[in-house]
This record gives structure tokens, C-alpha cells and sequence, in this order.
């Protein structure tokens, strides 16, 4: 069954609910249904839309072993939505005036390939052309391999600059996490602080999030949920995925500031408005920021560290044992928060079936579909 297909069997027909008990009735058959057939433990999921009740609720188990329910106050790992951190903290420098989005690269970090030709606001939008680390094989052997490694920023780059760009920087799409780790290079260059400390004290604290943190190892605030996956070196390589493994204590220093951050439910509700709508930017970064470029998908764009999807804004993560989505329709004032706990090792990620059933049921004419 191709994608599409999958997506429009699980999410059921698209149908706006006017009355509250028909709305969070249709909500909670829609997730049991892609939780069944998704295979996933347990789900965090948030809703809030002008005009009507908030939507709060957790499905499943926390702990497969134990059989221990989600909740809905469990700290868990956002992957890349650590991107909409790490591209607001540039972005503020770009609002100080320390460093500028049309500004190389190689200003800041020595090394990079083409690093004069790639500029700081291409690696925003994810059109460096620079490889992906993460697509490097020898990379994934040794992370899969040893899963509790700590790395380094520059390590990973090394995966990254061994390989050819994949086009000439400007010239396409293409999303790498490499671009993200040298923007937070460039974020502790500037600024001469750690990036973790540096997102904390100048995004986390002035927003209230009290309960998100950019650990620098295997460190997880509890409570939180186990985390399952079948990410192995034999899947990840041969496409083979025999295993379910427990990646709740990996270590995710190899994601940095393109994935390791962990929040809850509470805190990534006040976040989707803020970065959607540029609380902490002036209105003239933020109207660069929520400039789109094509990606070469229909209804998905890419600007400066965030997605927009069939009108939505903000962002997806994947990682080992979590996935997650955070976005926000300004034209509903309607908020969208799912955390699971599950990923990656299949086709297709969960975590955005459960957006598309959710989005058909509260916005029809705004279907969240990446395709």
C-alpha cells in the first residue's frame, strides 16, 4: 500500500464537527484507529482551535513492560523540532545584528565545503546542498553500534564534509541535519556561550518553558516515557528490522542542535504560537523566516527552521524511540500537539498519520498532508 493510500485509510473521511462531544468523540476514535494500525505504545495528543474545547488526552502505555498509561505531563523527546530552536536563536542574533543571514558560512566555522559559497540563510532553509550526516553509512554503523557514544559537533560534521555537495548551494531542497549542527556552531561563536545555555536563558526562560531542556547526553527529566524502535544497524543498512529496542538511555549528542531537545505537552502548546507567529523576533526577521521555499512536495514548504504544511507552521521530529509534531494555523488560531513514543525503522512516520486524522477531523480544508 503506497503512502497516500495508507494515510487516507487510516484517517477515515474528512467530516467538521460543530458539536464538543461529536469533535472529541471523532478525535479519539481517529487516534485509537492509526495507534492500531500504526503499532504505536503510547500518544500525548493536544488540540486547541478558536471556538472550540481543548482537546488533552493520552492513549496507550508509557512502558511496554510494565503496562504503566502515557500521561499527558511525560517529558518527552521533540528530535527535530529542536530545529525551530536553534534557527530562533540565529535569527536573534540576526535581530542584534551580530551576524547576517546572507553572511558564508565560513565566516564562522572553518572547514565546510564550499563553506564561501554557502550562506547562513541557505542552511536555515535547508538548501546548502551540504550531505546529511545522518545518511552517511559509516555513521550509522558506529551510532547504532554503540548507541550510549557520546559525540561532538565536529565529529558529525566529518561524515558530512567526506561526501561531494549534492547541488550547488541555492539551487535546490534538501534537508540535512547538517545544516543545523554548523548554525549552532555559529549561535556559540557569536554569542560565546554554549548553545544549550544560550537557548535556555534566551528562548526557554523568557517564554516560561520550564519544562523543556536541551540535555548534552543520554540525560532524560523524568517522568518520562520509554522509547521503542527498530533502529538498528541491520535495518538501517539492509532494510531489515527484526528487533523492537528499548532506546529510552541513548544517547543523543549525535543530534545536537538538529534533534536533542526534550519538552512536554504544555510547553510545546505555548511554543507553536510563539515561533509561528515571531514572539521573540522583530516583525521584519519574522517575515523572512515565514518566507516558504518549494521543496519540491505540493503542500509542503520549508523557511528559516520551520515547516508549513497545508497552511499549518512549525515542525515534525523523529528520533530512536520518539516522534513528535508541533505546528499551529494561524488562520484557526488552532494549536496541534502529538508526542509518541515509537520510531523511526518504518516507511512512513506515525506521528504525522496522527496529524492527517486529526487535521481532517477539525480542519478539513487544512489536511495535514506532506505529499
Amino acid at each position: 500500500m503506497g503512502l497516500l493510500a495508507l494515510v487516507l485509510a487510516l484517517a477515515g473521511p474528512a467530516v467538521a464537527f460543530r458539536r464538543p462531544a461529536s469533535r472529541a468523540a471523532a478525535l479519539t476514535s481517529a487516534i485509537n484507529r492509526v495507534m492500531r494500525q500504526a503499532s504505536i505504545p503510547g500518544a500525548i495528543v493536544g488540540v486547541w482551535q478558536r471556538g472550540a474545547d481543548p482537546y488533552v488526552k493520552a492513549f496507550g502505555v508509557r512502558d511496554k513492560v510494565t503496562r504503566r498509561p502515557m500521561s499527558t505531563d511525560l517529558n518527552m523527546r521533540i528530535g527535530s523540532e529542536t530545529k525551530t530552536f536553534t534557527v530562533t536563536a540565529l535569527l536573534q542574533l540576526v535581530d542584534q545584528r551580530r551576524v547576517g543571514l546572507d553572511s558564508p558560512i565560513s565566516k564562522y566555522v572553518s572547514g565546510v565545503p564550499d563553506g564561501n559559497a554557502v550562506t547562513l540563510r541557505e542552511l536555515a532553509e535547508m538548501r546548502s546542498g551540504l550531505f546529511d550526516y545522518l545518511s552517511n553509512p559509516a555513521f550509522l554503523r558506529a551510532s547504532l553500534a554503540h548507541p550510549r557514544r557520546g559525540w561532538t559537533p565536529r565529529q558529525l560534521l566529518a561524515y558530512s564534509f567526506s561526501r561531494p555537495l549534492a547541488f550547488t548551494p541555492g539551487a535546490s531542497y534538501r534537508y540535512s541535519n547538517t545544516n543545523t549542527v554548523l548554525l549552532g556552531l555559529v549561535v556559540e561563536k557569536v554569542s560565546h556561550q554554549p548553545l544549550p545555555v544560550y537557548i535556555k536563558r534566551h528562548i526557554l526562560e523568557p517564554l516560561r518553558l520550564t519544562h523543556t531542556s536541551f540535555p548534552t547526553g543520554a540525560a532524560f527529566p523524568s517522568p518520562h516515557a520509554q522509547g521503542y524502535t527498530n533502529a538498528s544497524p541491520e535495518c538501517a543498512l539492509a532494510g531489515q528490522c527484526p528487533r523492537i529496542l528499548n532506546a529510552t538511555s541513548w544517547n543523543l549528542s549525535w543530534a545536537w542542535g538538529a534533534g536533542a531537545m526534550v519538552s512536554t505537552l504544555g510547553d510545546l502548546r505555548r511554543w507553536a504560537r510563539a515561533v509561528a507567529t515571531g514572539k521573540l523576533l522583530s516583525r521584519a526577521t519574522q517575515k523572512q523566516r515565514l518566507r516558504f521555499i518549494a521543496t519540491g512536495t505540493r503542500s509542503y514548504g520549508y523557511g528559516l527552521g520551520l515547516m508549513k504544511i497545508a497552511g499549518w507552521i512549525g515542525h515534525s521530529g523523529l528520533l530512536p524511540g520518539y516522534q513528535s509534531l508541533t505546528t499551529y494555523l494561524p488562520s484557526e488560531q488552532a494549536t496541534i500537539v502529538v508526542l509518541i513514543n515509537t520510531g523511526p525503522g518504518t516507511r512512513y512516520q506515525p506521528v504525522l498519520l496522527l496529524g492527517q486524522a486529526i487535521t481532517r477531523i477539525i480542519t478539513p480544508r487544512h489536511v495535514y498532508i506532506r505529499g
